[in-house]
């Protein structure tokens, strides 16, 4: 299939973009897109359980944000610096991001309200390896801020708001965003209804956001994150399917985790345990083994995940249902308002 990045690209005026979370969580819009016919409905997303069935599972990705905004200032000069962790390679080693000048190799800086560091590699662009002389966890909830996204420029009064209320292993660099509209009081309804629950986990780097800047996707490269599907969730989801449920996603993140785990013989279910790290891109033309249905945002244009949903129902399908939104007043990005895919 030929396919270019200009495909998924769309236009978005600032004013659509969410710079704050809709209270309560479930209050949030739906947006319903049939993967058959196209059909359009709107709803809002405590509803969202009038077009999820008994025995369907709703797939959860329990990952936490990592609160890696480090403030710190270089030694000896005392200039003011900014580092973002993303990914910890051993107990004192990080990959970051850093804001402010001279963070060059070897040089040294001090975490405000945490511990000394230095940088040991350039990456690209304003990439660090840093290794800090103590490990930096114990620090974080002192020194550390939860990062936001560059498109969003209202301060989060609560920093919670930004994860979701499942969230449990600490690991990303940003939130699973389809995950933040769910209340406790809305999965307690679904589980009522019949619909059950099982969660994995996917930690997300930022790179997964990142538009892509090659013309042709497929000379993308994206960078791997760490999976972990349970043998107890395999068998939930296994089982799911068995019993003539939908497997439904909640998030791009738990999409790749799932279709990474797919079994790639029939036998024995339709996903196996898996733990280890996944680079996989999914584009159109991609054959899905495990999805059956998704709960999403609505992405940036030209990145890797508007590609994964066109991939799952079609390019053209998408992009209409974006611009019926835009007229629908329909809020974009992470703050924004939901779609199902079913």
């Amino acid at each position: 299939m030929d396919i270019r990045t200009s495909d998924f690209d769309y236009e978005l005026p600032p004013e659509y973009i969410a710079q704050s979370p809709i209270e309560p969580r479930h209050d949030a819009r739906l947006l319903v897109l049939s993967r058959k016919s196209g059909e359009i409905k709107h709803a809002i997303f405590h509803e969202v359980e009038k077009f999820i069935s008994p025995r369907d599972l709703l797939v959860l990705n329990e990952t936490r944000v990592i609160p890696g905004r480090l403030y710190a200032r270089k030694i000896p000069t005392g200039g003011r610096v900014e580092l973002l962790l993303i990914k910890r390679r051993d107990p004192l080693t990080w990959e970051a991001l850093v804001g402010g000048k001279g963070l060059t190799e070897a040089k040294r800086f001090e975490v405000e309200s945490g511990p000394q560091g230095e940088v040991v590699q350039l990456l690209a662009g304003s990439q660090r390896v840093v290794r800090f002389y103590e490990p930096i966890e114990p620090f974080l909830k002192v020194a550390g801020h939860v990062p936001l996204p560059p498109y969003i420029h209202t301060p989060l009064k609560d920093p919670e708001r930004y994860q979701t209320i499942y969230s449990r292993t600490l690991g990303s660099a940003a939130a699973p965003t389809a995950g933040l509209h769910f209340t406790t009081q809305l999965i307690n309804a679904l589980e009522m209804q019949g619909v059950r629950t099982v969660k994995i986990t996917l930690h997300i780097g930022l790179d997964t956001f990142a538009p892509v800047k090659e013309e042709n996707p497929r000379n993308h490269e994206i960078h791997s994150e760490w999976v972990r599907i349970s043998l107890d969730a395999a068998a939930k989801i296994n089982n799911a399917r068995k019993n003539g449920g939908k497997v439904i996603a909640v998030g791009t993140t738990s999409v790749r985790s799932l279709e990474s785990a797919a079994v790639t013989k029939p036998q024995g279910g339709i996903v196996h345990p898996y733990e280890g790290s996944t680079d996989l891109f999914i584009l159109p033309g991609y054959q899905f083994k495990v999805v059956d249905g998704m709960i999403t945002n609505f992405h940036l244009p030209r990145s890797t995940l508007i590609m994964l949903v066109s991939a799952f129902c079609g390019r053209e399908r998408i992009l209409n249902s974006y611009e019926v939104a835009k007229k629908e007043g329909y809020r974009f990005y992470s703050f924004g308002d939901a779609m199902l895919i079913i």
